[in-house]
């Protein structure tokens, strides 16, 4: 029967059934022909599943990210990016990337951040001679740093689905997120180097300053969250609520970006995307909840054992399977899935499941930039009024840079777990 459900998932997949209809309907239609179960327990497998105090966190800090979004803040970030980094070689380009990774701190969406930062870059870019491709495929990798930065809606997901503390995940987060940060900033230094895009933009200090101050406010909103998370002051659903409250004095009264008529388009455009994702959670637990009825984690647990005890080669095998799944799995999905067929795997092997959470969420980043699903790479390309197809070159060597990131974050678990003294 297990093999009917995946055979079942397969099928409405590649019909184009939305996800959490497929999660939700095959899992109900084995239950039905199985016949142990009432289906009254299915329901409340999925009101169960969504009635949870840590997924409170996920409405409020995407709430938080277009509150940010449509204040200006992003606006005030890449000026302050271009400030320091616009005289380098592919000064553009860097700017990007850190801009990606000042906006993660606030949104906790991969695409969020590429739209955000996006619209305002890839124009830049191409303007300064940066080719088109390039210049759109170093958008959709930055924006990846969007669910590796702290808060971030994905690693909310796994620490919910694996019982980890969202707050431990948070702050192993920041290392692995600055880590890939840097990779992609190298990446594009060396490949404007050798085409010569960029650089020449003068740096003077009272420029700094004056960019400096203009975005503080924004700059505060992490130091904010992070602080007050890693200070005990307050829980991750409770920063979220912060980060709410925060973006809405900073856009509507101090900015004044926001004017209330944009409001009911931010709150309702929240609404849109939170019950997506909890649609997926709620179709996705009841997955789980059949697969952990027959056994299958424990037995994929027992065959991987009987395969190989080697942590090391064990975690190439469990990164394949990753790098695989999310180049077909929407992010959501793939964690509400494989988390609960592979954290008893990493138990066994003594992994540290924050620092698995790590490897799970950098691993499935790169779906985000390979097709088909390719999220960002669809978003980044309809930003620049290019086709998809024209990207796949472009976008090779981020994809290569960052399954080196996954690997070395993989086998080095102290870039995980260093801010927590682990």
């Amino acid at each position: 029967m297990a093999l009917v459900l995946f055979i079942l998932l397969m099928a409405l997949f590649l019909i184009n059934v939305p996800i959490a209809v497929a999660l939700g309907l095959a899992s109900t239609l084995v239950f039905f022909i199985d016949g142990n179960v009432s289906l009254i327990v299915i329901i409340q497998r999925m009101f169960n599943s969504v009635d949870s105090f840590p997924l409170m966190a996920i409405p409020f800090f995407i709430l938080a990210g277009k509150l940010m979004e449509s204040g200006g803040i992003s606006r005030r970030l890449i000026h302050l990016a271009n400030v320091i980094f616009g005289r380098v070689k592919g000064g553009l380009g860097i700017v990007s990337i850190v801009a990606c990774a000042f906006f993660a701190a606030i949104s906790g969406s991969a695409a969020a951040t590429t739209a955000a930062v996006g619209a305002l870059m890839i124009p830049a870019m191409v303007n300064k001679g940066y080719d088109k491709s390039f210049a759109t495929a170093i958008q959709a990798a930055g924006g990846t740093i969007g669910i590796m930065i702290p808060p971030s809606v994905p690693l909310v997901l796994y620490g919910v689905a694996a019982g980890v503390s969202v707050s431990e995940l948070f702050i192993a987060g920041i290392v692995p997120g600055l880590f890939v940060m840097v990779s992609l900033i190298l990446l594009v230094y060396l490949i404007s180097l050798k085409e010569g895009y960029g650089g020449g933009e003068k740096f003077g200090f009272k420029d700094f300053f004056k960019a400096f101050l203009d975005a503080f406010l924004a700059l505060m909103m992490p130091v904010i969250i992070l602080g007050g998370i890693y200070g005990g002051i307050f829980t991750p659903t409770e920063a979220a609520v912060v980060a709410v409250v925060y973006g809405l004095i900073v856009g509507v009264f101090i900015y004044r970006e926001i004017k209330l008529a944009d409001l009911s388009k931010i709150f309702s455009s929240s609404v849109v995307v939170t019950a997506v994702i909890m649609f997926i959670i709620a179709g996705a637990s009841v997955f789980g909840y059949y697969l952990t009825r027959q056994r299958i984690p424990a037995e994929l647990t027992e065959l991987m054992l009987s395969v190989t005890d080697n942590w090391i080669i064990a975690l190439l095998i469990i990164n394949l399977l990753l790098l695989i799944c999310g180049v077909f799995l929407e992010t959501s999905a793939a964690i509400i899935i494989l988390t609960p067929i592979l954290v008893p795997i990493a138990n066994a092997l003594g992994i540290d499941l924050v620092h698995f959470g790590i490897i799970m969420i950098v691993n499935l980043g790169i779906g985000f930039i390979t097709p088909p699903v390719g999220v960002n790479l669809f978003v980044a390309a309809n930003i620049a009024g290019t086709k998809f197809e024209s990207l796949l070159k472009a976008i090779v060597p981020f994809i290569l840079i960052m399954i080196v990131d996954v690997l070395i974050i993989s086998f080095i678990p102290g870039i995980s777990l260093f801010l927590l003294g682990d």
